[in-house]
């Protein structure tokens, strides 16, 4: 199953509307291959028709193939900085390629998470499009058994609520300094509840 928040194809950068909050000291010069949906759809291509769960932004084209698009809705503390024409940026897409099934009734198709991070969710974690743990158990809950696949883990989000399920995971990052964060998140022991 894969499960991944690739690079959106935006050209993506921190501006200086976070530096200017004091929010960071540094600005985050961008995502790696950002510049279009090149990446993603190359990396779609080489998983095929298998069931894959892929976060995107909205405004711009979907994957081919989709089935089905969800709505990630960030919450109330989300979204301040690249508002347009006084609205947040405060959702995103998540498309549902390959097989998945399809059944009566089911989830709903917007998922929302429970977490609240004070108005930044990336603090935790560093990396500035950072998942919470919630959806993405959400996502891997209702997708297909067997092991989880993440060729964008960023900081490790996707395969932190894979061990936390008990699922395996692979995880793929061109950043070292992610790869760093992502070995520290899956160090972390999981309680049995």
């Amino acid at each position: 199953m894969l499960i991944t928040d690739p690079p959106y194809g935006r050209g993506w950068h921190q501006g200086d509307t976070g530096t200017a909050r004091g929010w960071r000291s540094d600005r985050h010069r961008g995502i790696a291959n950002d510049t279009d949906t090149d990446t993603r759809d190359a990396a779609l291509a080489m998983w095929g028709d298998q069931p894959a769960v892929v976060f995107g932004d909205l405004t711009l084209a979907p994957p081919s193939g989709v089935k089905l698009t969800l709505v990630y809705d960030k919450g109330l503390d989300a979204g301040f900085t690249g508002a347009v024409g006084g609205y947040r940026r405060n959702v995103e897409g998540v498309y549902l390629l390959g097989n998945h099934g399809s059944s009566l009734g089911g989830r709903s198709a917007v998922l929302i998470t429970t977490v609240s991070a004070g108005g930044n969710l990336a603090r935790t974690t560093s990396h500035p499009h950072t998942k919470p743990v919630d959806v993405m158990i959400k996502l891997i809950t209702a997708a297909p058994g067997g092991t989880v696949a993440d060729p964008f883990m960023g900081s490790g989000t996707t395969l932190r609520a894979a061990k936390d399920l008990g699922r395996r995971s692979i995880g793929i990052e061109i950043e070292e300094r992610y790869c760093e964060i992502a070995a520290k998140r899956l160090a972390q022991e999981v309680l049995a509840l």
